[in-house]
């Protein structure tokens, strides 16, 4: 696309289906190398990934070439295969349906790659859903709360 010029900087974050705490530290780091593969594949700039038990967080330089919705696609079906199949998880792993995306700008890089990067720190003092809904609240989205990750219990 000539004279097509864009700074795309997207943070990405999903969960595990019912938010189970099976990402296993003996694995994460092959997760995270097959999803970083899947990113830079599709013609995007891994800038940061990080793992926790129970959810991811992903922060690329986007290509306007795909779609955010196309490249969560590719990235949470695909993982989930590599999962499956590779037998990491003693039953079936599935992502959670749904997750988020938010914009950033070029000055915020190194802020959201700390951030990310530190995920394990952060969560000592700090659950998922509250740091999620903390996400939601800064970026100023509406939400519905009945929407927000479920536990096996909200289903």
């Amino acid at each position: 696309m000539p004279n097509t010029y864009t700074q795309l900087y997207i943070h990405f974050v999903f969960a595990v289906k019912y938010r189970k705490a099976i990402i296993g530290e003996e694995w994460e780091d092959r997760l995270q190398k097959y999803i970083t593969g899947i990113v830079q594949n599709n013609g995007h700039k891994l800038l940061a990934i990080n793992t926790m038990p129970d959810h991811l967080h992903l922060f690329a330089g986007l290509n306007p070439k795909q779609s955010i919705s196309e490249l969560m696609r590719l990235v949470k079906g695909d993982s989930s295969e590599f999962i499956n199949s590779k037998g990491l998880t003693s039953r079936k792993f599935h992502w959670q349906e749904g997750y988020g995306a938010f914009s950033n700008s070029r000055s915020q890089i190194d802020g959201v790659v700390k951030y990310i990067l530190n995920q394990k720190e952060r969560h000592l003092s700090k659950t998922f859903r509250d740091e999620y809904l903390d996400i939601l609240r800064d970026n100023e989205v509406e939400y519905d709360e009945k929407y927000i990750f479920h536990d096996l219990l909200d289903e």
